[in-house]
Formats: C-alpha cells, sequence, structure tokens
C-alpha cells in the first residue's frame, strides 16, 4: 500500500517499489489555476469567506489509480497571496472520527487529508503535509521520492507559520449519529518553501506540481470507539486513497504524476495549459521506469533504447529523438525538445536538468 510503503520505507530501509504496476493506460495530470486573493482569508475551516466564494471547486477526487470513483466525494479549492498558498478541503463523510493528537505522529493511521508539493518540479526536495479531523499535523521533507535507495526523509521538519482549521458537519468521534462531513482550511507560508534568505519563491504566474490525497480507511466500532476494521487473522484492512490528480498506480510517491497549479494574478478569468515540454518530462520518465525494471530483471541497463521501447515516441506529433548514454554509475537518457530548443535530461536517480 502507498502509505504503509511510505512508512516502512522511513523506519526499516529502503524497500523497492518502482516495480509497482503501472497503469496501461496514459494518465494526464490534473491543473488548476489559483487566483490571488485581495481580501483576507479568516483560517477558521469554513467556506464563508468572501474569496472562497469567487473560485471554483477542483474536479471530484478519484481513486488513485485513476479507476474507480470513490465512496465519498472530496473536492479543494485554492487561492494565495504574497504570503501564503491557501487550501479548502471539502470531504464528503457519514462517520467523522479521529485520535491522533500529538504532531507529527502517523497521522494516515486516522482518516486524514494530504497535501504534496513540488515547486520546481524537479521530483527531488518535495514537500508532505497529512491532517486529520482533530486538525492534528504531520509535516515532512523528502529529499528524494522513496524509489531511491539513498532517499533522506525529515520528518522532524515543521512548516513554519502553518495555519490550519477543521469544521466538523456532524459530530466528531460519535457512532451513534450520521454525519455530513468534514472540511479542513490551512495556510501554508511561501516561506516554508524558501532555499535561501533571499530566496523569492512566490511563484507569481508560474505553476508548481502538486496533489492532494484522502486516506479513508474502514471501521469497526469497539466500546463506543472508532478503530480501524481488522480481518479475521487480525491484520488492518487496506485504506482508500482518493486523489485529485490520479496516480496510475498505488503510489503517491511518483511526483512526476502530481497536477499542475498555476498560480495567477491575473484579476478576471485565466486559462493554464500544460508546457509541451512538460509532456517531454513524461516520456523521459516512462523510459526511466522501463530503465529501472530492465536492471531489476537482467542486473544491468540497457545499452540501447530499443531495448526500452519498441516504438516511436513522439509528443503533439513531434518525434523525440532521445539519447541514452551509460556511465559508471548509471545512465543518462536525454533529448532536445522540439518546442523549447531545451535539452532535458533524465538520471538514473530520475532528476529532471533542463539546460
Amino acid at each position: 500500500m502507498v502509505v504503509k510503503l511510505k512508512w516502512l520505507t522511513v523506519t526499516l530501509g529502503f524497500i523497492s517499489i518502482i516495480g509497482c504496476a503501472q497503469s496501461k493506460k496514459g494518465i494526464i495530470p490534473k491543473s488548476y489555476v489559483a487566483y490571488k486573493t485581495v481580501d483576507k482569508i479568516v483560517i477558521d475551516g469554513d467556506e464563508s469567506d468572501v474569496s472562497w466564494s469567487k473560485v471554483d471547486w477542483s474536479d471530484p477526487f478519484i481513486d488513485i489509480e485513476g479507476i474507480d470513483k470513490p465512496k465519498y466525494n472530496t473536492k479543494v479549492k485554492m487561492l494565495w497571496d504574497e504570503n501564503n498558498f491557501y487550501i479548502l478541503a471539502k470531504m464528503e463523510e457519514p462517520n467523522v472520527w479521529a485520535n491522533l493528537k500529538q504532531r507529527d505522529t502517523i497521522i494516515f493511521y486516522n482518516n486524514d487529508f494530504e497535501v504534496f508539493i513540488d515547486p520546481d518540479g524537479d521530483t527531488f526536495n518535495y514537500y508532505e503535509l497529512e491532517i486529520n479531523a482533530l486538525n492534528t499535523a504531520w509535516d515532512l521533507f523528502l529529499t528524494k521520492p522513496y524509489r531511491e535507495n539513498d532517499n533522506v526523509v525529515l520528518n522532524d521538519w515543521n512548516i513554519p507559520g502553518l495555519k490550519s482549521s477543521v469544521k466538523i458537519n456532524g459530530t466528531l468521534n460519535n457512532p451513534n449519529d450520521t454525519d455530513e462531513g468534514w472540511m479542513l482550511e490551512m495556510a501554508i507560508p511561501w516561506a516554508a518553501y524558501k532555499t535561501s534568505y533571499f530566496d523569492k519563491n512566490v511563484p507569481i504566474n508560474k505553476f508548481w506540481r502538486v496533489n492532494f490525497s484522502r486516506v479513508n480507511w474502514q471501521h469497526s466500532i469497539i466500546d463506543g470507539q472508532y478503530e480501524r476494521k481488522k480481518d479475521t487473522k487480525g491484520k488492518f484492512l487496506p485504506e482508500y486513497n482518493w486523489v485529485w490528480s490520479p496516480q496510475g498506480v498505488i503510489n503517491m510517491h511518483e511526483p512526476e504524476k502530481w497536477g499542475y497549479v498555476y498560480f495567477s494574478s491575473k484579476e478576471g478569468k485565466d486559462t493554464f495549459t500544460i508546457p509541451q515540454d512538460e509532456k517531454v518530462k513524461w516520456e523521459l520518465y516512462t523510459l526511466y521506469r522501463a530503465q529501472k525494471e530492465y536492471y531489476q530483471k537482467h542486473k544491468v541497463w540497457a545499452k540501447s533504447l530499443a531495448n526500452l521501447t519498441k516504438e516511436t515516441i513522439s509528443v503533439d506529433n513531434k518525434i523525440l529523438k532521445l539519447v541514452l548514454e551509460n556511465h559508471s554509475t548509471g545512465f543518462n537518457i536525454s533529448v532536445r525538445s522540439p518546442f523549447s530548443n531545451n535539452t532535458l535530461i533524465i538520471k538514473q536517480d530520475g532528476k529532471i536538468i533542463s539546460n
């Protein structure tokens, strides 16, 4: 499971998840235009601020593989100003419960809402935030995705200045009634994503790679308390993972598949189109995964692209002239973009470089 693999990687060392079965159908990341708000937003877990009424909800969440419709609806809105990235999440849930109260505990052991952010889109140095219905947070920083065996997870990293609030439409932890759901509102300071003191990182008219996940467990009621449901052998039943932008695989830690949030400064309606070079990067990641799988099977890197794909690879009817180079520590796959003329290179660790 995506979340269990995540925690096992942190506590027990590297567990290879590159072999997770990939979707056979193309997964196109979602996109959302986040507008600048000029009005103050009060973080109270409510959608009554005027600014929220001016922007649209996202598409409803889908299951993580992009196949099934979730049992309960989830949707988000996003806004920004010079100080914060604002997120409003609305979750349908007839049984709102939570029991984890200490920050940086394993929050996904409760039903939760999760935020994933990669500011520069290279899949390295990204951020995760999980919050349950008690408004208990777990925030962490990852230098690399879990698929790399030398990743460093900073579990004690906290988002400075994070504000969040939960509003329950119903009664928390009461199995004797039926709830409507819960709403989570948060303000994440841009300062949390600075790489240096002088870094100007407010993404005005730029996009960041972002995704959201909602973890939902089947439950039992024991002695009047909610608990995660177990099977007949005493093992917890697997959780549901419902996301904004589908991953095509049960693994949130493939940042190249996350959605695109464009932070518009335009006062009227704006549009965003995923840049063509991003589509070129998607193809590079497909080859990267194929090369990793080839190594697992043969214990050597493929020496030819013909070992990885039998097809001519193109983007928007432009054929990509790809080059595979092996070296003593791994490989590079490079291509000169037919759209921007930039050279894009993916390395054996999955990092994308643009020259």
